[in-house]
């Protein structure tokens, strides 16, 4: 996910078969968007804190784009993308050649 600047704010690990699949993850996060809890980690190999969204599968549902030196910072971002999650409007899903295409959620957005 993108802010309105340009910056990204947000990416998933997952990928996506088809954009519709891609479309109804992120519906589904935006309308729970209120409601979502991050857990907030130091970033493996490194020095930093992410924020990341558990999912139901072995991958996180959304994480940070990036690592933030300080454990407050990490919480004012996440709180951010909350905020700028909730704002998004519904998508419009783009034309699909006919031998179909995959998508992420990075291509849609």
């Amino acid at each position: 996910m993108k802010a309105p600047n340009g910056r990204v704010v947000a990416v998933t690990p997952a990928a996506y078969e088809t954009a519709g699949e891609a479309e109804r993850g992120f519906d589904g996060l935006r309308a729970v968007a209120d409601g979502l809890t991050a857990r907030i980690t130091h970033v493996r190999d490194g020095i930093g804190w992410i924020w990341v969204i558990p999912g139901s599968r072995t991958l996180p549902e959304v994480r940070s784009s990036r690592a933030y030196e300080r454990y407050a910072t990490c919480q004012n971002a996440f709180r951010r993308f909350v905020v700028l999650l909730a704002k998004q409007p519904a998508l419009e899903l783009p034309e699909l050649s006919e031998r179909g295409t995959s998508l992420r959620t990075s291509d849609v957005r």
